[in-house]
């Protein structure tokens, strides 16, 4: 039995999210359904992910990691997948790992992408958030109010198991390319919605429906359920993740 670790790319808007559901169409359940084909077994071969995008969620570089038998090279492995798997989703690499990789509690470090669409687009409904009005000088002052090690337990859907909700930020910064607004965020772990409850309230900020007062408080004096705006899931895309130091 070997290891090994795929790094795949997949439209968000074409499942209900990364982790197996009943009855919906998931990334880990096209994956794994191809890997049963593939090894000709009827049980399942698990799947695990470095972390679960919800539904409309987009990967570049989503990294996940799997044990299976197989005489196929990495090469033939990657495209025995892939033509067992929908259009909107695609393994890009297939590597070979020692048996202790484990793709999510090994990284070191997450790389994330949110972009929001200046005006009205149908090619761009289903990548991006679509708005106007926005001050990207303004944004990115809320940007490095985010940089370091915070407790974002504001900025995340409450969960009573969570026990840390400490993160460390590394880089955080807007970039406008025509109409896109794009927002780069990497840290070291991302609490379930944090980045969208981060974009959401910046851009609620440079709307003068929040305050950069209030934006401080909530990192300042953490606290569960608050009410705050939380970007659509359309505009995320998990880039790329990074293992070792």
């Amino acid at each position: 039995m070997s290891r090994f670790k795929i790094i795949v790319q997949y439209d968000g808007s074409c499942f209900s999210g990364w982790q197996l559901q009943k009855d919906k169409k998931t990334v880990q359940g096209e994956i794994e359904n191809a890997l049963k084909v593939i090894s000709g077994i009827k049980n399942r071969v698990s799947v695990y992910g470095s972390g679960r995008t919800d539904a409309g969620v987009h990967a570049h570089g989503q990294v996940a990691h799997f044990d299976i038998n197989t005489r196929l090279s990495n090469n033939e492995l990657r495209n025995a997948i892939n033509s067992n798997t929908s259009k909107d989703c695609k393994i890009m690499s297939v590597v070979e790992v020692n048996k202790n990789f484990e793709a999510r509690f090994n990284a070191t470090k997450r790389f994330y992408r949110y972009q929001v669409y200046l005006g009205s687009s149908i090619l761009y409904k289903n990548q991006a958030w679509l708005t106007d009005n926005v001050d990207l000088e303004l944004l990115n002052s809320l940007s490095g109010i985010v940089l370091g090690e915070h407790d974002f337990l504001s900025f995340s859907k409450f969960n009573p198991e969570k026990k840390n909700t400490r993160c460390v930020i590394y880089h955080s910064i807007w970039e406008k390319h025509n109409n896109m607004l794009i927002y780069n965020i990497s840290g070291n772990r991302f609490l379930h919605h944090m980045v969208r409850y981060i974009v959401g309230t910046m851009i609620q900020i440079s709307r003068n429906r929040f305050t950069i007062d209030e934006f401080k408080k909530l990192l300042g004096q953490p606290r569960k359920n608050v009410q705050i705006h939380r970007a659509p899931a359309c505009g995320l895309i998990l880039m790329k993740v990074e293992y070792g130091s």
